[in-house]
């Protein structure tokens, strides 16, 4: 018995050494993660349809987020603050004649690759090659689309006024059309790159001109901080004892911060993500995931009944393009692609208008307007991850096929995430699926809401209850059923 349990014992511990080594952090940095590491990711259960033999793809919409960014000025000076008190730590405990043997040595003298820049948030070099080379694998996967002639009433190609969106926009129609004009040694060509103001952009930045929204996102980001928090304290504790230092919960946060820079920006994998087991990244990686989920996606209806303006944009586009197929309008005299690029508030809502990333029944609980319950906390599995719904340059595409007159329906939609063919629970589990079973099943039921009377309009509802109320619902949301169904008399977060 004692031989058998020691064998056991060494067997876990074998397997949960494996299962470490297996661990890549540079997947589970939430919306912070590298396209890169995370686009050929799939679900190795869902089998692709094949493209039955005479349809083709007469028109395609894609639905992308920025590539890899630098930190914002914020974020930059939070950095700064993190290695400043760092140093007090450091001179404290020299003064205090305390051990510094279990603290890493990088972060003894670590200051912030950032210190001193004056401005930030812009598109880095690797987001550039990120969405370059996105438009020469979009290029070279629908030839039929990109065979004519650049026009930009033909391809083109919208994005907001933030500049990595604008920047992201450029790189990406630099791959797109490379080869096709006459400057400099890639032949690159012009192209137009249009923009609407961020004041009046319902299409790309529907959550900046939404006033419910950003009321939400005011009264309800404190609750969120409050759902992280026994994390951070929990994990906060953890590598005091480890290295023998007085980290702050701050620090954690701060740190955890710092890893995801490191890694996306700098390919730097030993220092602040080091200080972390795998199972304190899942961890962190969920509570990035809550949060995404409860103010971005899922976790209430608004932030994706919003977007309806977008998903108008897009069904519109493919009604267009049926017509010119049906009225044998000439190649090169209408639009064969809408190209978008915005952000994760524009792709996380619209993937969520698609149902993509739910779990078993949630997608008639979404028709039914009934709220969700929270990710699977780790180590349970869940389809709700940042690092797959929305990476840098994360994207939706949708491509309209033209099938041959005795097919069941003469078009069809196939939806593509992160350029792989991904399952519409609308569409009962397919991801090639009729255009009017897509407008009835997926679009028609969210166009009863009107993005005016939803965002600017104060509808005759029920007073909400104090906000002490809606936190402790909110604690026993995250400590007590995970993913179970939640009844609907639940706060809808």
């Amino acid at each position: 018995m004692a031989m058998a349990a020691i064998l056991l014992l060494i067997s876990v511990l074998f397997s949960n050494s494996k299962a470490d080594q297996d661990f890549d952090v540079r997947q589970h940095l939430s919306t912070v993660t590298r396209y890169s590491a995370v686009k050929d990711i799939v679900d190795n259960s869902f089998v692709p349809s094949d493209i039955p033999d005479g349809c083709a793809p007469i028109h395609l919409n894609l639905v992308a987020r920025h590539g890899t960014r630098s930190p914002t000025k914020k974020r930059m000076r939070e950095l700064e603050k993190l290695a400043a008190h760092v140093q007090e730590l450091l001179k404290d405990a020299k003064e205090k004649n305390l051990s510094l043997q279990k603290v890493p040595a990088w972060l003894q003298k670590w200051e912030s690759p950032w210190k001193g820049k004056l401005m930030g948030g812009e598109l880095d070099i690797k987001g550039e090659e990120e969405v370059y080379q996105l438009g020469i694998r979009v290029r070279e996967r629908f030839p039929d689309i990109f065979n004519v002639e650049y026009h930009p009433d033909v391809y083109p190609i919208k994005t907001t006024q933030v500049p990595r969106a604008s920047a992201s926009a450029v790189a990406f129609g630099m791959g797109l059309f490379s080869g096709k004009g006459s400057l400099g040694p890639g032949r690159h060509r012009a192209f137009a790159v249009t923009s609407e103001s961020r004041a009046s952009d319902l299409v790309l930045r529907f959550f900046d001109c939404c006033q419910t929204y950003k009321d939400f996102r005011k009264n309800h980001g404190p609750a969120v901080d409050k759902l992280k928090e026994p994390i951070l304290d929990e994990i906060t504790s953890a590598l005091a004892r480890r290295y023998e230092f007085n980290f702050t919960r701050q620090d954690i946060s701060s740190l955890w911060f710092l890893c995801k820079q490191e890694t996306s920006l700098l390919d730097i994998t030993d220092q602040a993500c080091s200080l972390f087991s795998p199972t304190e990244v899942a961890l962190l990686e969920w509570t990035d995931d809550l949060e995404v989920f409860i103010l971005k996606g899922y976790g209430k209806s608004l932030n994706y009944r919003m977007g309806v303006p977008l998903l108008k944009d897009v069904v519109q586009s493919m009604e267009e393009a049926i017509k010119a197929k049906e009225d044998n309008q000439a190649p090169g005299t209408y639009e064969k692609a809408r190209l978008r690029f915005a952000h994760a508030e524009t792709v996380v809502p619209f993937s969520c208008l698609l149902g993509l990333f739910l779990e078993g029944s949630d997608f008639q609980r979404i028709q039914k307007e009934e709220p969700l319950g929270l990710p699977p906390k780790p180590p349970q599995n869940r389809n709700w991850r940042g690092s797959t719904v929305a990476p840098f340059a994360g994207n939706n595409m949708l491509a309209l096929y033209s099938c041959p007159a005795n097919f069941s329906s003469k078009y069809f939609v196939q939806v593509l995430h992160n350029e792989h063919p991904t399952p519409m629970p609308g569409c009962d589990g397919t991801d090639f699926c009729p255009f009017e079973v897509f407008k009835e099943r997926i679009v028609r039921p969210h166009l009863k809401h009107d993005y005016n009377t939803l965002c600017n309009v104060n509808l005759d509802q029920p007073k909400p209850k104090p906000e002490t109320s809606k936190l402790s619902q909110l604690f026993r949301w995250f400590f007590g059923l995970g993913n179970d169904d939640i009844p609907s008399h639940r706060v809808e977060l």
